[in-house]
């Protein structure tokens, strides 16, 4: 078939598989020109097969040498519709992984239920033995608690007052004003339930208690906190109720693994276009003005790029420059006051209507748009291609 991109408000519900593929050779071509990695060799990358979990576990694979098993919940191909971007994504890294000689294999299911985490479990014990770092990348919606069975459902809100400002209408390429209103005490209970450390650290109790936890294991969640322009919306509100609940966990995972001389952290990383930050109001607008600013100095990073300047440059870096707090500043170059000043510098001026912006949202645009396998020049999407693409590792 010829794949097109297709939308439903925010989502992009088609993905192109040779495109995907591109996106992750260009991640694994980017990774094998650096320097190696003295860092982990059996890696678990929970939430794998798109964003910071995938580069995290390319970033392993070809930069440290690494195995890897991958959890994460995607869907293949059927009915004449495409599988989506995570699909494909695992599915080319799995065949470039193994034609290296890397072992990699992954389990699709929901990450935040323990028929996984038991399912995980038995895999490590029969084929790895222990793993040295555990990785928490999962970005979802929703979750279903494990023992109570009750589903709590994420949102993106204010707390305490109302929130009006700036952003940019994707349809008609204007700046207007949104206001948002404040969160309810359950909501902000919810989002915390399914943002938040709970799911992690009942990962890594499970892990342990399962004796699969190499001695000296490290583990990592992802996280971000941003500037005062968007802490009504991020820091301040539902989601960042969360992520502080997520670095509280980090310190009580640390507790707990003591004995095995394990280690907990968070990595705040930079801004980045994604799924989910395309439909947060205010972001997409400070992403585009963040783009302009990084590129003008030579400072923008993708996730790849991230991603490889904190496992070689922050965790196993032999300089050691973690500080004491187990909070890892990757966001360093977007939080330079340089940065930062010129960014709401231009903010101001947008809001005003002095400059243009529709340059930086035809970029942002095409950020948007290779993260489902759209857009790269290197790809003949007039082609007709086969949607159906196995995973190696997963049986059919």
């Amino acid at each position: 078939m010829i794949i097109k991109p297709k939308f439903r408000g925010f989502i992009c519900t088609t993905s192109h598989p040779v495109g995907c593929a591109h996106s992750v050779q260009e991640q694994i071509n980017y990774v094998k020109k650096q320097k190696p990695i003295q860092g982990p060799k059996k890696v678990l990358v929970i939430g794998a097969s798109t964003g910071y979990g995938l580069a995290s576990r390319i970033v392993a694979t070809f930069g440290s040498g690494a195995s890897t098993l991958g959890v994460f919940l995607e869907k293949p191909a059927s009915n004449g519709n495409t599988a989506t971007a995570g699909w494909y994504n695992t599915a080319a890294f799995e065949t470039a992984a193994t034609e290296a000689g890397y072992y990699a294999k992954s389990i699709n299911g929901d990450a935040f239920s323990d028929q996984v985490k038991e399912k995980t479990i038995a895999l490590i014990k029969e084929e790895l033995g222990q793993v040295d770092l555990v990785v928490y990348s999962i970005a979802a919606p929703r979750r279903t608690h494990p023992v109570s069975g009750e589903m709590f459902t994420s949102v993106i809100k204010p707390i305490g007052d109302s929130f009006t400002s700036k952003t940019i209408d994707m349809n008609s390429n204007e700046i207007v004003d949104v206001t948002l209103e404040p969160a309810s005490e359950q909501e902000i209970r919810s989002t915390v339930a399914v943002m938040g450390g709970e799911d992690w650290e009942r990962w890594m109790h499970l892990l342990k208690e399962a004796g699969v936890l190499a001695p000296g294991a490290t583990t990592i969640s992802y996280s971000y906190i941003g500037p005062k322009l968007t802490y009504p919306i991020y820091k301040e509100g539902t989601i960042g109720r969360a992520k502080d609940h997520l670095y509280a966990t980090s310190k009580e995972i640390n507790k707990q693994i003591q004995d095995i001389n394990g280690r907990a952290f968070v990595a705040v990383n930079k801004a980045l276009v994604t799924q989910a930050s395309a439909a947060i109001p205010v972001v997409p607008l400070y992403l585009m003005l963040l783009a302009r600013v990084l590129g003008k100095k030579g400072l923008d990073e993708n996730c790849i790029e991230q991603m490889y300047r904190l496992l070689a440059n922050r965790l196993y870096c032999a300089e050691k420059l973690l500080n004491g707090d187990h909070l890892i500043r990757i966001d360093d170059y977007e939080m330079q006051d340089d940065v930062q000043a010129e960014v709401s510098a231009l903010w101001e001026k947008v809001c005003i209507g002095e400059i243009d912006i529709i340059p930086d949202l035809e970029e942002y645009r095409k950020e948007f748009f290779k993260l489902f396998g759209f857009g790269f020049d290197d790809v003949q999407y007039e082609e007709d291609v086969r949607e159906e693409v196995p995973i190696l590792s997963i049986k059919s």
